[in-house]
């Protein structure tokens, strides 16, 4: 299996997903999102692989949401990527991507105890 998580290294919940991933005896490739942006086009990619709305992935607590007015019922999944496109903080984490003889699965693991299950359902696939 390969193993990415997108992570920020000051997020408790990002830390502990990535090390539940490697106490499970994997070594993922780490993409520090805030680093590194994901482009418009890679992000809405990654969320159409995980098959839930934009907005689940939008990070409301930041400041930054609110401030953007991004709160508003009228705002549309267009605004939300590109906002999180321009400002990478409003991500939602860890997304953890398992590619496996079967296909790519991505998944938001939050809480982080949700990397587990994401793991152990993939392990068992042939």
């Amino acid at each position: 299996m390969q193993i990415t998580i997108y992570h920020n290294p000051a997020c408790g919940t990002s830390r502990n997903a990535l090390a539940a991933i490697r106490a499970a005896g994997y070594e993922p490739r780490i993409f520090e999102y805030l680093q590194t942006p994901l482009s418009r086009g890679a992000l809405a990619a990654l969320i159409a692989r995980m098959d839930i709305p934009v907005r689940k992935v939008v990070r409301a607590k930041e400041p930054l949401f609110r401030d953007l007015r991004l709160d508003e019922k009228d705002v549309g999944e267009d605004e939300l990527l590109d906002a999180m496109a321009e400002h990478p903080i409003l991500i939602n984490r860890p997304i953890v991507v398992v590619q496996n003889g079967q296909g790519v699965t991505a998944r938001l693991c939050r809480p982080s105890e949700l990397v587990k299950s994401l793991l152990a359902e993939q392990a068992s696939k042939p």
